[in-house]
């Protein structure tokens, strides 16, 4: 699914730690929500309201089985998210390399 036409993007999916829990959760094994429900300190009601995001975002899967409502990860969103963080990374690599050869500069220069 096209993150243009699903009501909840993947970012504002991950944007909540409780979402991003459930992510990590169900990247595991696929589960009812009564046995997600378990792992959290809130309603199963609440649960259902944060998979229901994830699911309009792409990033997991419904499926029935009988009268139980399972859900799984669904990575492939992801990527766009990956892809996103990927370009920003130069930035942080550089900076990094700028505070190392700062470091080693001042250390030098603490030296003499």
């Amino acid at each position: 699914m096209a993150a243009s036409s699903a009501k909840h993007d993947v970012f504002q999916a991950i944007a909540d730690p409780t979402r991003r829990s459930l992510l990590k959760l169900l990247s595991s094994q696929e589960m009812p929500v009564t046995a997600i429900s378990q792992h959290f300190p809130i309603s199963r009601t609440a649960v259902s309201k944060h998979l229901k995001v994830l699911s309009e975002a792409g990033l997991v899967k419904e499926r029935k089985v009988g009268r139980e409502t399972r859900y799984k990860l669904e990575p492939a969103p992801l990527f766009e998210l990956k892809d996103w963080l990927q370009y920003f990374e130069l930035f942080w690599e550089n900076k990094l390399g700028a505070l190392g050869r700062f470091l080693e500069t001042d250390d030098a220069d603490s030296e003499n």
